[in-house]
């Protein structure tokens, strides 16, 4: 299989042609996709990819724009990096059941399971409870599968069934079944649990420098020790997330230290992200403000919070909501080893040589 390099673009005719088996196979998940969530009642919506704010995590990084109004007035804008904030404002807005199924960006992001142009499904129940989530992502896969004729999801070697029940793990029980990394205590969110979690890394041979924090840790300790394992046989339901990384999620109320998120995995590859939906403005704010500070430090840059978003979260009713790397799926599904395999019409060749 050809991938593309600065001397082999991708509209030559014989890299198409490599390639076009993958996208026929694409367009196809594609309509599998929307008459999947067609035939449960959902809502196809197209929301605007220019935002006031791109979303406000803090490893995440934006295109930023500017909108010139008729009097010469700019204003700065960013493309979306999600659809989830105008999403929940068509949830406060009276829709209950609605998907979107189009183009995010995401900047300097790029490599075989990356791009800085990709397609994002998302799909919320409003007054449905969590655990819907799951049930939709085994639904979804088995659909889609039974539309490209698929018997098993593949990358690289790893091997997953598609119309098998997702195992349900907590996040807890990986880290101790694959890394040996007991997260009890190393979840009382102080300096102490920092320490804690440090040493545990350290055992597990992961790399901790002085100006990791907590996140820095997990995360390391996650895509290292964990995730390399997820999804083998058959896909993951990765649930139960520490508090500390709760971004737009709800605290589980029979305990607090952790939130109502899950990630679904497959192959040792990450598929999708899944929340209870918080909607408590006092609270979402400091979240944003303290990811925010974050990646002022980190990257000496912020973005701006969406004031129009807040202030539609009361309205919100209670509600769950799934965001999936549609591109991923295609590439598992049809056994794609680069996520540009299965774009139409990827990033012209740049600097990195992709």
């Amino acid at each position: 299989m050809n991938i593309m390099s600065a001397a082999s673009p991708w509209w030559r005719r014989d890299i198409h042609a490599d390639r076009r088996s993958f996208l026929t196979q694409r367009a196809k998940a594609a309509a599998a996709v929307r008459g999947f969530f067609a035939d449960h009642g959902f809502v196809e919506v197209d929301t605007a990819i220019l935002q006031v704010s791109p979303g406000n995590e803090a490893h995440i990084a934006a295109f930023a724009t500017e909108f010139e109004a008729p009097g010469g007035v700019k204003s700065p804008f960013y493309l979306h990096s999600s659809p989830e904030f105008a999403c929940k404002k068509l949830l406060a807005a009276g829709e209950s059941r609605i998907f979107s199924l189009g183009h995010v960006f995401r900047n300097a992001e790029r490599g075989p399971l990356h791009h800085p142009e990709f397609t994002m499904l998302e799909w919320y129940r409003a007054d449905e409870p969590y655990e819907a989530l799951g049930r939709d992502c085994a639904e979804l896969l088995a659909h889609v599968a039974t539309s490209l004729g698929t018997e098993n999801l593949a990358f690289r070697g790893n091997f997953a069934d598609p119309f098998a029940e997702p195992e349900r793990l907590s996040v807890s029980e990986a880290f101790l079944r694959y890394a040996a990394v007991d997260l009890a205590p190393c979840l009382a969110g102080d300096a102490g649990a920092r320490m804690a979690l440090a040493a545990a890394a350290e055992k597990a041979e992961v790399r901790v420098t002085d100006d990791d924090t907590w996140s820095d840790l997990f995360s390391k300790i996650l895509s290292q020790c964990v995730e390399p394992h997820l999804g083998h046989g058959r896909a993951v339901v990765l649930d139960h997330y520490p508090a500390m990384e709760a971004a737009l999620a709800r605290l589980e109320p029979c305990d607090p230290r952790f939130v109502q998120r899950f990630e679904l995995y497959a192959c040792g590859v990450e598929l999708a992200n899944g929340f209870g939906e918080l909607t408590d403005p006092v609270e979402q704010r400091r979240r944003f403000e303290a990811e925010m500070a974050e990646r002022e430090v980190l990257y000496g840059a912020s973005y701006p919070i969406d004031e129009d978003f807040l202030a539609a979260l009361p309205f919100m009713p209670q509600a769950c909501g799934m965001a999936l790397g549609f591109d991923r799926l295609v590439m598992l599904m049809t056994g794609a080893t680069h996520i540009e395999q299965v774009l139409w019409t990827p990033l012209a060749p740049t600097g990195d040589g992709l």
